[in-house]
């Protein structure tokens, strides 16, 4: 480990070195680099990064296309549109007190940036943010996760033949490689994963004072109101659950519904990830696989723990684990303390809660941490507008899920247990830079009027400031 603590240390000194050089490149000059990135992606690479997915963990081509090609290409556009204004000194208003001077501020770069990734969707959750450290003008190290080998190898070829490493690099390994990693004096770090490994990580950057980014999960719920179109929000659930094989940290993560819509609810979505999937889920060439053995175990122990407490199986339930395959499953009459409803499930089970009021599924939501998004199907504004005056959570969508993300304009991000801080546009450009203020005197101010020593004339005049300005 002693060779690969020095290897990361070299990395770290060779961009350290070189981060005044980046962090000085013109707006054109980071343009151009996004626009090759975008090349890489949509074009040069395309067919190896869908190949990669499949064999990963048998992502559609097409859901490749739509999650993971799609995001990064949407991210760089905008950014391209917009690198110019954001990178201009922005001149804010001076006061009266300060006659004399002018002030404003300018975005710099933070410097040596970590960007760790997770498994989940790691073309998107690894470019995405990388797009806003070059538009902000940083050195970035890239660790993506080692549970998806084939597009890491394909990620890092790509970074190896975009960037010179004193840039930006890319290295592979287990999680002893972002352990040695976190030792070094980073200027910030971009995590994405758990809120268990975003404490770890925001530990080891306490440290150094490193700022960090979290973006993290947590138990995102969707409340179904007697006034909701059933049909459009089974819908729109099937699709945002069971995307991705439910692997997504937006993705519902239980459903809060009043009690006398859910038969008729259970009944649609039945109709409906029959549509989605067939009779035969297995065989549908539209559902990724969970991602290995490990998370397979897990999410089919959350599972068996809910059935053995009288928990029933709505919908599915079939699972094969030598093809790390669960059946998109529903499941109701959950036990408060199974571990389907105290963990982040991350995976193709949906459990279903009813409740009699409003008051008391806020009130159930407001039990539990923050959650990175929170779902309301309804007509009812009154309804909706009570949900979010009194919950908290990073995103919300009204009668729809997941495409919060997809919005550019949007701050995305959690909040506490959820995470910090926010990515996407100007928001992810922010994240990357430090907000750095200047002030300018041009000519003598009034304020030096009230230098040492001080005087009876000079404490009316500061009294009369205090009042007046």
């Amino acid at each position: 480990m002693n060779d690969l603590n020095n290897t990361y240390a070299d990395l770290f000194i060779a961009q350290k070195a070189n981060r005044f050089a980046i962090g000085n490149t013109t707006y054109k000059e980071r343009i151009a680099k996004l626009i090759a990135l975008k090349k890489a992606v949509e074009f040069t690479y395309k067919d190896k990064i869908r190949q990669a997915l499949f064999d990963d963990f048998k992502k559609p081509f097409t859901e490749t296309d739509l999650t993971e090609i799609y995001p990064v290409i949407g991210e760089i556009k905008f950014a391209i549109r917009h690198l110019k204004s954001w990178m201009k000194r922005q001149k804010v208003d001076t006061p009266l007190a300060l006659t004399g001077s002018s002030s404003w501020y300018v975005y710099e770069p933070k410097g040596v940036c970590l960007l760790i990734s997770p498994w989940n969707f790691p073309v998107n959750l690894t470019f995405g943010p990388l797009v806003s450290a070059i538009a902000a003008g940083n050195t970035v190290i890239i660790k993506p996760s080692e549970m998806t080998p084939n597009t890491s190898k394909v990620m890092a070829e790509m970074v190896a033949n975009l960037f010179n490493e004193n840039e930006i690099a890319l290295v592979e390994g287990e999680v002893e490689v972002s352990q040695e990693l976190l030792k070094l004096p980073f200027n910030h770090i971009f995590f994405t994963g758990s809120p268990q490994v975003g404490k770890i990580v925001m530990q080891a950057a306490a440290k150094h004072l490193t700022s960090v980014t979290l973006e993290l999960g947590g138990k995102s719920p969707t409340i179904i109101d007697e006034t909701a179109n059933l049909k459009a929000a089974a819908r729109k659930i099937a699709w945002g659950k069971f995307l991705n094989s439910g692997q997504t940290c937006i993705a519902p993560d239980y459903i809060l519904i009043q009690e006398e819509v859910k038969e008729e609810f259970v009944a649609v979505l039945r109709a409906q990830l029959k549509a989605f999937f067939t009779t035969d889920a297995s065989a549908s060439h539209s559902l990724s696989r969970v991602v290995n053995t490990k998370h397979f175990k897990r999410l089919v122990a959350h599972l068996e723990d809910a059935i053995s407490k009288n928990a029933t199986v709505e919908i599915g339930g079939k699972t094969a684990s030598e093809d790390n395959f669960i059946e998109p499953t529903v499941i109701s009459n959950v036990a408060e303390n199974a571990s389907l409803l105290q963990d982040e499930i991350f995976g193709p089970i949906l459990p279903i809660k009813t409740y009699k009021t409003i008051v008391e599924a806020i009130g159930y939501i407001n039990s539990k941490e923050k959650p990175l998004a929170l779902y309301v199907y309804s007509k009812s504004k009154k309804n909706t507008n009570t949900i979010i005056k009194n919950t908290r959570a990073g995103s919300t969508a009204i009668n729809n899920n997941v495409l919060q993300y997809t919005n550019h304009n949007l701050p995305f991000g959690g909040t506490n247990n959820s995470g910090i801080g926010k990515a996407h546009g100007v928001f992810g450009f922010q994240e990357f830079s430090n907000m750095r203020s200047v002030l300018k005197q041009h000519t003598k101010g009034s304020i030096e009027f009230l230098f040492p020593p001080y005087t009876h004339l000079k404490q009316k005049f500061v009294d009369a400031t205090i009042k007046w300005f």
